[in-house]
């Protein structure tokens, strides 16, 4: 995981979070809870909208700026806007949270929709080679999980973190303006300490298997044997059981690399019981390698858990801001109970501003994931 960090150049982080359903009564309780003596030389904002603000993301922008003087914004739209230890759900909503960094340590990338784009863009800050970089994807764009994959190959650490807008029609992405498209954000230099982490929210529940035949995303046999044989084996499920009821919990894991534990998790297409066939909503390749996995409240609390304490040893102080992406299906849903995963960075961080969404997908590393969370801290 990567956690390297350098010295601290970002002081105080300011929050303001608020839910209306008029935005300018939102956004003037958000600019009303901002710490001025925290946000005193702020250069950076973060804004995350719910999606029934998207229409209006430009005047909110535009007021923001105004207000605060801070340039510089970054964020996008979701589902739910996430703040603190609050999730707002099916509500206009708007999260604000102001950074000060050094001077020359960060760019805001304006939005890249091809490999062209990205071509033309050399990923530095003044000069300087950009190091790590916060993202935010339209997931309407079939070119953003390859352009992810091409930034983090070109930043001296390799990783990059964000997180897919939407998903509900509204795909707004702030970069000092309001775009959508393609991938945009902010790159920063080694200056800027950063520490960040995923949790999957599954767990396996058997080895990695051999694809020994498959058609693009329908996986015939595992191991040589009928694919919907091993799941039921490998997932314990009863001659009886319901396929489709358990399609909701069981999930593909397919391999993040050519070899170590990594994985991405898959929701499962379809099963056809009569032929043995289990479909998966990603292309298999035949030869390659899958394990299943179950998602439910458990094992994702369990795997949040595992996240916040391997983040947390890496720590050398307490992180002063923090950007949380998640995917819409986590929550309530998952957790049972709202905002759940938000008490528990709460409990093991503490009072930490903390800002984000749960959109239609997660960057992490230099990967779009599902069903998983990405925590970015500012040490």
């Amino acid at each position: 995981m990567f956690s390297r960090q350098t010295r601290v150049a970002s002081s105080g982080f300011a929050l303001g979070h608020a839910a209306s359903p008029h935005w300018r009564i939102a956004v003037a309780d958000c600019l009303e809870q901002l710490d001025t003596a925290a946000a005193a030389g702020a250069n950076l904002g973060f804004l995350y909208l719910s999606d029934r603000y998207a229409a209006r993301a430009t005047e909110i922008l535009e007021l923001l700026r105004a207000r605060t003087r801070v340039e510089h914004w970054v964020g996008t739209v979701g589902a739910s806007v996430c703040a603190g230890g609050q999730e707002y759900a099916d509500q206009g909503a708007c999260a604000v949270m102001l950074g000060c960094f050094e001077p020359g340590c960060f760019r805001v990338l304006p939005s890249l929709r091809s490999m062209a784009d990205l071509a033309r863009d050399p990923l530095t800050v003044g000069g300087t080679a950009g190091h790590f970089a916060l993202l935010h994807g339209d997931p309407r764009n079939a070119m953003i999980p390859a352009l992810v994959a091409e930034i983090s190959r070109r930043l001296d650490s390799g990783f990059v973190a964000g997180g897919l807008s939407g998903p509900r029609g509204a795909h707004a992405q702030i970069a000092d303006a309001v775009v959508e498209g393609g991938v945009s954000g902010v790159l920063f230099t080694d200056q800027v300490m950063v520490a960040t982490r995923i949790t999957q929210g599954c767990t396996p529940v058997g080895p990695w298997r051999r694809v020994s035949r498959a058609e693009r995303n329908v996986v015939i046999q595992l191991d040589g044997r009928a694919a919907l044989q091993v799941m039921r084996e490998d997932a314990a499920l009863a001659a009886t059981a319901d396929l489709q009821g358990a399609a909701d919990t069981v999930f593909a894991a397919l391999p993040a690399g050519e070899q170590g534990e990594d994985y991405l998790v898959r929701p499962l297409a379809g099963i056809d019981a009569a032929r043995g066939l289990v479909a998966v909503a990603e292309e298999v390749r035949q030869g390659s390698r899958l394990r299943f996995c179950r998602r439910d409240g458990l094992a994702a609390g369990e795997d949040m858990a595992r996240m916040l304490s391997s983040i947390r040893s890496g720590l050398y102080t307490r992180p002063r801001g923090a950007v949380y992406h998640a995917c819409l299906g986590r929550g309530r849903g998952l957790f049972g109970e709202p905002a759940r995963e938000l008490h528990m960075i709460r409990e093991a961080l503490g009072e930490v501003p903390l800002v984000g969404i749960y959109g239609s997908g997660e960057i992490f590393r230099n990967r779009v994931h599902g069903y998983a969370g990405v925590l970015t801290l500012f040490p």
